[in-house]
């Protein structure tokens, strides 16, 4: 997948192409059927399925204490967007200059002058432009100015009929529901970091885990206890993961996420893994006796074995 960061990036001539345009964070099965559809026009066009995006959430430059926190990061959501099947993607910064544009100049500047749009999908409710000035009907006007032909896109109902949407999926992690967030994603939820050294407590207990730098990419889910996978190196382990800060013991730095790789006993420290949640098991509690944590952790395992289809332990 080609993909440029800026207008500056896309090489002369590029195109013609079909465009959709949106935040694209998650990239989850409301976007995936959004690409599926572009793709399709596309090939039967002889254009290029391009999506643009935005480096950031809007908001978190127009309204920076409403702004939700990403999903997934710019690096993962390029990495969806490429396996989903699209053949380019502009990521252009979202900074004052480009929040101060007109929707003549969006339209002009990207659309027409970048990207030699013949074929533009968007949401009936979509917005362009200095403060959303721009809607569906101008951006059709201009279409009819400029050469392009604007298809608007039908909602995906997930679950109950309810709209896929990255709102829904923050909903579903803040509960620990990880399970309905991987129903609207089409994949289980992932966070992705570096490992790093712990306080070594879990393998003193017998459970040795591996311990994700703070801030990790991706949405850490609530607190508690998953069964899940760890990926590293393109191998996939399966892994009880831990969420939260450990009440048990005292001084545990806050929001930790810990994964306790089944049946291997693998160095981890300083390689980059993913995580992928896929059922919470039990929230985060306190243990008056180590030997209590223990059979707890015993038990954890086991569950997490039933959870994911694997064998009892021998």
């Amino acid at each position: 997948m080609q993909c440029f960061r800026s207008l500056g990036e896309v090489p002369e001539g590029f195109g013609p192409s079909a465009v959709t345009i949106g935040k694209f964070d998650g990239v989850h099965a409301g976007h995936r059927a959004v690409i599926d559809e572009l793709r399709s026009i596309a090939d039967a066009s002889d254009l290029v399925p391009t999506v643009v995006t935005f480096d950031r959430h809007p908001l978190s430059l127009l309204d920076p204490e409403h702004a939700p926190a990403a999903l997934i990061s710019n690096e993962q959501k390029l990495e969806r967007l490429e396996a989903a099947g699209v053949r380019a993607t502009l990521m252009l910064p979202f900074d004052a200059g480009f929040a101060a544009q007109s929707p003549e100049e969006f339209v002009e500047r990207v659309l027409v002058g970048a990207l030699a749009a013949r074929i533009v999908f968007v949401g009936s409710d979509f917005r362009y432009g200095h403060r959303g000035a721009g809607s569906v009907e101008t951006l059709e006007a201009a279409g009819r100015e400029h050469g392009f032909e604007v298809r608007l896109v039908d909602d995906v109902r997930a679950r109950e009929g309810r709209r896929a949407s990255s709102t829904w999926i923050r909903e579903a992690l803040a509960a620990g529901s990880v399970g309905e967030a991987a129903e609207v994603l089409g994949t289980p939820p992932t966070v992705r970091s570096v490992v790093v050294p712990g306080e070594r407590r879990g393998r003193e207990l017998g459970f040795p885990t591996a311990n994700l730098r703070p801030n990790p990419e991706g949405l850490i889910p609530a607190d508690g206890i998953y069964a899940g996978w760890l990926t590293v190196d393109g191998t996939t382990y399966p892994a009880a993961i831990s969420v939260g800060d450990n009440p048990t013991f005292e001084g545990v730095p806050a929001r930790q996420v810990e994964a306790y790789v089944l049946d291997e006993d693998i160095d981890l420290y300083g390689r980059t893994v993913e995580v992928a949640f896929v059922e919470r098991l039990r929230g985060m509690l306190k243990y008056t006796t180590i030997e209590a944590l223990i059979e707890q952790l015993g038990r954890d395992v086991e569950d997490t074995r039933r959870v994911l289809g694997l064998p009892s332990a021998p």
